[in-house]
């Protein structure tokens, strides 16, 4: 495992929930993140936000990490669970609050 491969699993394995995104929840850099911060939001749970413009390494070994080609991308208690397209699917059916919060549930 490289050592951004590493530092990335570090990362993720710290953060019961964090989101992989383009720009920062309060200013996102592409409509596709600020949709997912703000699902994030609405289901009011708290989330760490890593930047992926702020560093190509990072940017570049996310994708690697995760096998998915694009970014944002969100990951609760080291799982991934997927870009924007998946997380508004799963949070309009209920499930994502289902995997956010499960002892809600």
């Amino acid at each position: 495992m490289s050592l951004i491969q590493e530092k990335l699993k570090e990362v993720i394995e710290s953060n019961e929930v964090i989101l992989f995104m383009k720009g920062s929840p309060d200013f996102p850099q592409c409509g596709f993140s600020g949709r997912t911060a703000q699902i994030l939001e609405a289901c009011e749970v708290p989330f760490a936000s890593v930047d992926v413009l702020a560093d190509s390494a990072v940017r570049d070994g996310i994708k690697e990490y995760s096998n998915w080609p694009t970014v944002p991308q969100l990951y609760v208690r080291g799982e991934f669970v997927g870009g924007c397209d998946i997380m508004t699917e799963m949070y309009e059916s209920g499930d994502l609050l289902k995997v956010l919060k499960p002892e809600s549930n």
